[in-house]
Order: structure tokens, then C-alpha cells, then sequence
């Protein structure tokens, strides 16, 4: 059996999984039912002066039949008393002392700092988690990503918490920079323990078409919120690889945040160097059960694969990600269709000949409408597999032997590359394109 213990920056835990400071983990009894459902960690809902909220508080994309495909809040740090947090900060840890419990917090002076550490170490945290990332409200009031987006004042922040903290700290940074890796610097040269990233995006999820309010609405009225969910992962991934690549920044543990629903998000963010993930809309969405399917997943995953911890797949993909100029510009793929498969919806001739390379034509086999692939049009670009609702039905083929790799990294040290607007060695000389008269034909 695969042991899903980790010892992240410090602190330990049973399992990677933890709920990431929000409205799930806004007072005990929510963090120890998660805890009794299977969570190896919890970040307690930032602690800090109490705020006022208002109502409502979410707004959601649903795409298709998904629901909360992207989900926006504008709900802000605890709007509990800090004693009632601190007292049952104490109460979880005596009853689940192996779990991991970080405060998150958020103040304002250094003075503040130092207090809410000690109060916090008082109550028996295993971690600390400074928030630099919320994009709404908070910033307004000089704190959350009004720090993370100035690396200076964030490295300072960072010093004043390392002064008198006595447990593992974790700096939490926002997406809403420009450069991901110059908040990691600062937080790194301030010598914080640990980072998580990524906080929430600024964003507004829409806009009521009566009203003309944005979502969601306060006697109509909106504001930006904090855009998280499915939606972000993609570019959460890429912000964990950015900071675990770097090589002033690749020794501190990464906590990696950002639309993990399932055990294979937790996986990918693990590969790229994550210590730990930290789940929030998933658990708001579907509850905390969800860690069961997560662990289990996990753990059949490390089975099949022969791990034995973590630790022995964390960071494995980090050497196969590299800059565009580095690619075998000698590889070839062209699309396969299997004909048994498809199920003649036209996705793939249409999305190809309309948003693509025109490699695909329609015959008739047996009365059917059934696609062909133009194999000397093709250009590999993988949009027919990614359009086509059959799984499998489309696939890549290789095509060239593996012997050849020419980069353009390369090709620029060798002064092969187009020079001018009209040059030979342009990629788009040698595929076919059509004549603007062979869009004609498709007039009714």
C-alpha cells in the first residue's frame, strides 16, 4: 500500500490533500468533519480585524452541462471574533493532532504580525500561511494582493513574520501579476519556509442582462471578484512550473492551489512540483466526501505506477517542460480516424476546414457521411482529436522515424531561419492552402 504521509516544509500530514483557506474551513466544526471524511490538512479561513460582508457573495460560470466550470466570490477574510478561531483552533488539534492546521492570516502593521503569530502558535497551529493574494476588498483596504503585487513590500511583510515565528510559514502569493517567479523571489529572499499559489484571479463572471449588474449582485450593484475552479487550472499548473524551475526558487515546497477536483489534478500538480494541493471549490461544490474518490485514486495511481510515496513521482515532469524554442521542429503526427468509431457529426471536417488546415473531406462509405484524412494537408494540430465527442475515435499517428531533431534554437544558431517577410524557409510554404475562390463554393 502506498503511504500518502507528507512532511511539507515541516509540517506533516497523513495526506497531500488539504482545504484551502475559504468559506469551507471557516470554523472548526466544518475543518473537523473533513478531517473525519478523510482531508489530511486544513488552511483556517484568513484570521485578521473581522470584517462585514454582504449577501450575495457568489457568481459562478456553467459551461454546458457543467456547473461552476469557473466560480467568482466576493466574500472576504473571517467575520468571527479571533478568540472564538483561536479557541477552536485548539479544540481541532486536540482531537485530530495529526492533521495539519495552518492559520492564514492577514494584518496590517508589523506589530500585528508579531501578536497574531504568537496568538496562533498559542492555539497550537502546525503552519502559518500569509494571504498576499485576494483581489477584492481587502486589497482595497492596503492588504491581500496590494502586497503580493509589490515583491518589496511582500519581502518585507515576509521578514517581519520570520522575526518571531516559531512554526513552518507559507507564503501564499496572487495570480494577478504579470511574472509569477518576482513575488516567489521576494517571498524566497525573505525567508519564507514555504509558497502556495495560486490565490484567486480578478475577475467579473458576468453580467445580469435586466439589471445590467455583475454577478453576483448587492442592490444592484457588483464588483470584481476572486475567479477559482476548473477554469484556472491551466494557468495554475503553469505558475507552480514557473517557480519550480527556477533555481533560486526550486528548493522551497510548493503548495500547489487552483481547480483540483479529482486525484489526476492533484497528480499534475504534484508532477510539476507541488509538495502539497489545497482544494476549495471542488469541496464547495461537491463536499468534503470528495477526498475519498481523491485518496483512493491517488494511491491506485502510485500502485500501477510502482510508487511508494510522493515524493518519488514530485517534480518527475518538470525536465519535459521546456521553452517552444527547444521542440523537435523534425516531428511529425498526422490524425487517424476510425471509421468504426466515428459517428458522423462533421465536428472535426468543420472545426478543420473553418479553424484549421483544410485537411479533412467528407465521402460517402456505405451511405454515410464519413471523414477522410488528407494526409499531405495534415499539419498534426491535434484540433479534429480535441473536437471529436468519440473517445479514441481520433487519434495521432507518428509518422517520422525518431531519428531526426532540429529545433529552432538550432536553426537560429545556424542562421536557417526566415529573414524576410517573402523568405523560402517559411513553415506555411510547404503545407497546401486553398484558393480565396474555394471559398466560394459554399455559397447557398
Amino acid at each position: 500500500m502506498p503511504d500518502l504521509n507528507i512532511n511539507f516544509a515541516g509540517i506533516k500530514a497523513p495526506n497531500p490533500f488539504w482545504l484551502a483557506s475559504a468559506p469551507p474551513t471557516n470554523s472548526g466544526y466544518q475543518i473537523m468533519k473533513a478531517f473525519d471524511a478523510g482531508w489530511g490538512g486544513a488552511v483556517w479561513k484568513t484570521l485578521g480585524v473581522p470584517v462585514i460582508n454582504v449577501s450575495s457573495r457568489y457568481g459562478s460560470i456553467n459551461y454546458r452541462d457543467t456547473r461552476m466550470a469557473g466560480f467568482n466570490n466576493i466574500e472576504l477574510i473571517t467575520d468571527r471574533p479571533l478568540a472564538d478561531n483561536l479557541k477552536e483552533i485548539e479544540e481541532v488539534k486536540k482531537y485530530f493532532p495529526d492533521h495539519a492546521v495552518i492559520a492564514s492570516l492577514m494584518v496590517e502593521t508589523k506589530a500585528e504580525w508579531h501578536q497574531i503569530i504568537k496568538d496562533v502558535e498559542n492555539a497550537g497551529v502546525d503552519g502559518i500561511e500569509l494571504n498576499f493574494g485576494c483581489p477584492h476588498g481587502m486589497c482595497e483596504r492596503g492588504m491581500g494582493s496590494a502586497v503580493g503585487q509589490e515583491p518589496a513590500v511582500l519581502q518585507t511583510i515576509v521578514e517581519w513574520v520570520m522575526e518571531v515565528a516559531k512554526v513552518p510559514v507559507i507564503t501564499k502569493l496572487t495570480p494577478n501579476i504579470s511574472h509569477i517567479v518576482d513575488p516567489g523571489l521576494a517571498a524566497t529572499r525573505g525567508g519564507s519556509n514555504a509558497i502556495s499559489l495560486v490565490n484567486t484571479f480578478k475577475s467579473i463572471v458576468g453580467i445580469d442582462l435586466d439589471s445590467f449588474a455583475p454577478y453576483p449582485i448587492v442592490d444592484g450593484k457588483g464588483t470584481n471578484g476572486g475567479y477559482c475552479g476548473p477554469a484556472i487550472k491551466p494557468i495554475a499548473l503553469d505558475m507552480v512550473k514557473e517557480l519550480a524551475q527556477h533555481p533560486e526558487i526550486q528548493h522551497v515546497p510548493i503548495s500547489g492551489i487552483g481547480g483540483i477536483e479529482t486525484w489526476r489534478d492533484a497528480v499534475e500538480f504534484i508532477l510539476l512540483g507541488a509538495g502539497s494541493v489545497q482544494v476549495c471549490t471542488a469541496a464547495m461544490h461537491y463536499g468534503f466526501g470528495i477526498v475519498r474518490e481523491m485518496k483512493a485514486g491517488l494511491e491506485q495511481f502510485m500502485t500501477d505506477k510502482g510508487f511508494e510515496t510522493i515524493y518519488d513521482f514530485k517534480g518527475k515532469a518538470l525536465p519535459n517542460v521546456t521553452e517552444w524554442k527547444n521542440l523537435n521542429l523534425m516531428h511529425k503526427v498526422v490524425a487517424k480516424i476510425d471509421p468504426a468509431k466515428c459517428v458522423g457529426c462533421d465536428l472535426c471536417y468543420i472545426a478543420c476546414d473553418d479553424g484549421a488546415h483544410q485537411a479533412i473531406r467528407i465521402s460517402k462509405l456505405n451511405g454515410n457521411r464519413i471523414p477522410e484524412i488528407i494526409d499531405e494537408n495534415c499539419v498534426g494540430c491535434n484540433l479534429c482529436a480535441l473536437v471529436c465527442p468519440v473517445e479514441e475515435c481520433i487519434t495521432m499517428e507518428k509518422r517520422d522515424d525518431g531519428t531526426k531533431f532540429k529545433s529552432w534554437e538550432e536553426l537560429t544558431i545556424e542562421n536557417n531561419v526566415p529573414t524576410s517577410f517573402d523568405d523560402e524557409l517559411a513553415g506555411g510554404k510547404h503545407h497546401f492552402v486553398p484558393t480565396v475562390q474555394d471559398a466560394l463554393k459554399f455559397r447557398k
